[in-house]
Parts: structure tokens; C-alpha cells; sequence
């Protein structure tokens, strides 16, 4: 029996199977961790060194089930966005609450939205949260009640806050479905709003690096950290450095109002709406605190752009 055997790593659970929960549970895998990887169904490809598990991480039995075991849970799940308000609480309930019980340690994937409008200033971890939207102030009371948990010594508590995701297998974002298939293709390309304001993205890489590096780091915890995410530079020239990936110009259709579009339907328009604020004013992370305390840098976006279109051409010619 080698010491490996004697003293095996400890398991990390990751709750939500989308894009970014995808992702991290490779990059843990890479790092040498047991995952498993949760969501409703239990279902999807294998991925060598994940395990599958189906729970409900909405009720108190299935975030037990989904983080059994456990040494650190990473919360990435998500909903569909006009069941955000009333779901997210309750799965938050019942994972906080499965933590609590079980001293493993949660990493949560979170977003911007607690700052609400900024009026374009850089988004630092010091900036205010002046959320005046459904969404984002029910992400901010939450975020209010993770670092509450953390701070009474119930749990330990760390949030990791990413900006628009974008990356290979990402598709419902401002930079996914509706942006490359059409660039490769010579369909439509969606931009939002105002293209020529600075608009942050980060690679779906990096979140998922951000979020096993704090998974790793206990010292980071009982605090909000911005994920590694590239310097800020407007949708216009993004389409640009696309153009000369594909050899051609893109067909841009710019939306100055919230409307359907590609795999935007009418219902997340709808609800998009209060969000839209996003493509009307700069909207600018900053992640240089993370960078400086863990050493990590964030992947440059042309490098970004290479992969996410080398993996929508493979995703194109298997549909």
C-alpha cells in the first residue's frame, strides 16, 4: 500500500454541472483532487476521475446527499433566469445549511450584480453593493448572509465573483451562442447595447482555476475575491479580433434595447431587461488582489478567443 492509499486527498464536491461546474471539476481532476460532480439529472459524458451524482441541491436531503463526505463544496449552480429570485434562496438554504453541518468548506461562484450601476467605475472588491435590480439584490442579500454565516463561525465561507463568462462550452452568455456559431458561419453576430464601451469577460478557464485555487487556499476565506479576468476592452473590438480569426467581417446586429435574439427568447429578454444597464455604462472588473495574493494571471483574451472558436467549429460540424 503506498502512502497515497493510506492518506487519500480529500473530496471535493461541485454543485452544478453547467459550463463553469463543468469546467472546475476538470481542473480539479487536473490538480490531482477525487471530484464529484452534482446536479439534477446525474447525467452528461463521463469525465475520467469525476464521479456523477444526482441530487437536488434545493432541499435540505439533496444538498446532504450531493456534499457527503466532503472537504470542499464549490456552489456553482444555476437556474434559468426567470427562476433565479425564487429558487437560488432555497438552494442557498440548503447548502449553507449542509456545510454547517458537515465543517466542509464552500466556495461560491458569484457574480456582479450585487453593485448594480456603477456609472462605469472599475469594479474592485471595495466597491459598493447598490444593486436596485430584482436579481441583484437578491444576489446581494445572499452574499449579506454567506459572509454572516462565516463571520458567527457557522460555516467557512469564501465567494469567488466572475464577470460575463466566455470559453469552449459556453453558450448562454453575451459572448457565446449568439456571437461565434454566426462568425463562423457567416450568420448574425450579436452585440449589446453600446459596443464601443469596455465590457469585462472571463475565460470560463479562468473561473474555474479562480475557484479550485481558493477551493485550495483556506487563508482566502470569510471574504469576496474577483476572479482572474483579462483587461476590459469593448465588444467592438472583440468582434474585430474575431474577424481576423475567420478571415472576414462579421454581420453585426446591435441591439440597443433587450429583445429575442438567436438562443435569447422573449422570456429571458424579458427578465434580462433590468440587467441591460450592463451594455449601456462600462462595465470593468478589476482582479488584480487575487492575481497579487495567489500568483495567478488571467488567460489573454486572444488566447481566449482561439479556444472558443476552435471549439464552436468542432461543436458546428457535430450538430
Amino acid at each position: 500500500m503506498t502512502s497515497t492509499d493510506r492518506h487519500p486527498r480529500p473530496l471535493h464536491a461541485v454543485l452544478g454541472a453547467g459550463p463553469a461546474g463543468t469546467a472546475l471539476a476538470r481542473e480539479l481532476v487536473r490538480r490531482g483532487h477525487p471530484v464529484r460532480l452534482v446536479d439534477r439529472k446525474g447525467e452528461g459524458p463521463a469525465i475520467e476521475g469525476v464521479e456523477r451524482c444526482a441530487a437536488d441541491v434545493g432541499t435540505a436531503e439533496g444538498a446532504r446527499t450531493a456534499t457527503a463526505a466532503a472537504a470542499v463544496v464549490y456552489h456553482c449552480v444555476n437556474v434559468g433566469y426567470h427562476l433565479q429570485v425564487e429558487v437560488m434562496p432555497r438552494v442557498q438554504e440548503a447548502v449553507l445549511g449542509a456545510v454547517e453541518a458537515s465543517g466542509a468548506r464552500l466556495v461560491v461562484l458569484d457574480t456582479l450584480y450585487p453593485y448594480g450601476e456603477t456609472g462605469g467605475a472599475v469594479m474592485t472588491e471595495d466597491t459598493p453593493w447598490r444593486a436596485t435590480s430584482r436579481k441583484g439584490r437578491m444576489r446581494a442579500e445572499l452574499d449579506t448572509r454567506y459572509l454572516d454565516a462565516h463571520r458567527a463561525g457557522r460555516a467557512r465561507v469564501v465567494l469567488g465573483r466572475s464577470a460575463d463568462f466566455v470559453g469552449p462550452g459556453v453558450l448562454n452568455s453575451s459572448l457565446g451562442a449568439a456571437v461565434f456559431p454566426g462568425a463562423l458561419t457567416g450568420g448574425r453576430v450579436l452585440g449589446l447595447g453600446d459596443i464601443d464601451l469596455p465590457h469585462s469577460h472571463t475565460d470560463i478557464a479562468d473561473v474555474a482555476a479562480g475557484l479550485a485555487t481558493l477551493g485550495e487556499r483556506p487563508d482566502g476565506d470569510g471574504r469576496v475575491w474577483h476572479l482572474p479576468t483579462a483587461p476590459a476592452v469593448s465588444t467592438r473590438e472583440i468582434h474585430a479580433m474575431i474577424e481576423k480569426r475567420v478571415g472576414g467581417p462579421l454581420d453585426v446586429v446591435v441591439l440597443a434595447e433587450p429583445r429575442p435574439f438567436g438562443p435569447f427568447d422573449e422570456q429571458f429578454m424579458a427578465e434580462y431587461a433590468e440587467m441591460f444597464y450592463q451594455h449601456t455604462e462600462p462595465q470593468v472588473m478589476d482582479s488584480s488582489a487575487f492575481e497579487r495574493a495567489f500568483g495567478v494571471t488571467p488567460t489573454p483574451l486572444a488566447d481566449t478567443l482561439d479556444a472558443t472558436l476552435a471549439w464552436y467549429g468542432a461543436w458546428l460540424a457535430n450538430r
